[in-house]
């Protein structure tokens, strides 16, 4: 996908996360995310939109720690929010293409690595809101998930920190129907390695497959894992619900 249409996603995500949020009230749990109210959400947020802002802005080089959570609740803390996901889509959309700065696993570029993450990272805590909020969830296109699932997949759990390990090599199928793609994940001892497509020369262990959205809602753990089709051993299925919590 372009840079422009991670930006035109993380302008919208953003705003239908607030517009949420502020019907779920600051006090309403968060079933996706059950230690969290809606405060808790709308500060992490808020802070991890302000922290990706700084390396776009500043350009730093190496690792820095997200801010601290404010100290605010009510309007004041949806109007903090608002403000630091305006600043976030202004930095990247007024970034040079040549931007250099810190990223934390392999893209493009640094602005297309931002522009992307903060997309995802918008999208998925708008489906906490929304989840809040009860009622519907927006859809997600196809396209768009499939992005999802392939930096969930190819990105963070390509990290060493991934904790998706096997003790024996297992293979997991992962098949969005909607759009005829797919990623074959080698689950061993060592972080996940995924190759995109269906890899004919791995026949697969468990087999994750369904309409793109709901493929990558799952692989978040945002909606059951019954909410897609499993054929196979899913045990490999259950090693991923349990261990794929993005650290």
């Amino acid at each position: 996908m372009e840079i422009s249409e991670h930006l035109s996603s993380l302008s919208a995500e953003g705003r239908s996360l607030a517009s949420a949020a502020r019907e779920a009230g600051p006090d309403a749990p968060v079933p996706t995310c059950p230690d969290w109210r809606v405060r808790d959400l709308l500060r992490h947020t808020g802070v991890v939109h302000r922290w990706a802002t700084a390396f776009v802005v500043e350009g730093h080089r190496t690792y820095r720690a997200e801010g601290g959570e404010p100290d605010l609740d009510g309007d004041a803390l949806l109007d903090w929010f608002t403000e630091g996901h305006g600043l976030l889509v202004e930095a990247l959309g007024a970034a040079h293409a040549d931007l250099e700065c810190w990223t934390f696993f392999a893209a493009p570029s640094p602005l297309a690595f931002w522009a992307r993450r903060q997309a995802h990272e918008t999208r998925i805590h708008r489906v906490d809101a929304e989840s809040a909020r009860g009622g519907p969830l927006t859809p997600v296109a196809p396209l768009h998930a499939v992005d999802g699932i392939d930096e969930l997949l190819a990105g963070f759990h390509s990290r060493a920190k991934s904790r998706v390990r096997s003790g024996s090599p297992r293979t997991l199928r992962v098949r969005a129907t909607d759009t005829d793609t797919a990623w074959t994940v080698h689950l061993s001892a060592e972080p996940p390695r995924t190759v995109r497509g269906a890899e004919p020369g791995a026949p697969a262990d468990c087999t994750v497959e369904g309409p793109a959205q709901d493929v990558l809602l799952a692989l978040w753990n945002r909606v059951p894992l019954s909410s897609v089709e499993l054929s196979g051993d899913r045990d490999v299925a259950m090693l991923w619900a349990e261990n794929s919590a993005v650290i």
